[in-house]
């Protein structure tokens, strides 16, 4: 019978071993879920203005117009951008990369736009208004009689 009692212990042993295991393994799911329930909360794009300058692939036509626009140190037109990066001025690329452009600028990432069809990077600041878009405005552009 001893051989018997032996057995019956260290089964007993091994079940409570398993019960302490299986503990830890609810509170570990426990644990992770919590962790992923307050994930949810943060917001999504939570990026500083220099890790959303690494996400720009390098050789891209995004990556390129931003080196462009470092270079010249100051925003430039849509065209004279495609005329330095080589491309073609016609309407297809110019309402593309307009378009990509404005979509960044939209959220203050990167990019910006100064004026109509012209863009600059974040890091320059916030520039005054060309007398270019100033021409442009009617003279009763703003006038409150009709």
């Amino acid at each position: 019978m001893g051989l018997r009692e032996n057995f019956q212990k260290l089964t007993d042993k091994k079940q409570q071993e398993i019960r302490s295991l299986e503990m830890q393994l609810r509170e570990a799911s426990a644990y992770l879920q919590a962790l992923q329930d307050s994930m949810k909360l943060l917001p999504k794009d939570v990026e500083s203005s220099s890790d959303a300058e690494h996400n720009l692939r390098e050789g891209s036509t995004l990556a390129k117009t931003r080196d462009l626009l470092r270079h010249a140190g100051s925003p430039l037109p849509i065209a004279e951008i495609l005329k330095l990066l080589g491309k073609p001025q016609d309407k297809k690329n110019r309402i593309s990369l307009a378009g990509t452009l404005s979509g960044y600028a939209r959220k203050g990432r990167i990019f910006t736009k100064t004026a109509p069809n012209t863009f600059g990077l974040v890091e320059f600041g916030t520039a005054e208004p060309t007398a270019e878009v100033e021409d442009e405005l009617p003279e009763e552009f703003g006038s409150m009689t009709q």
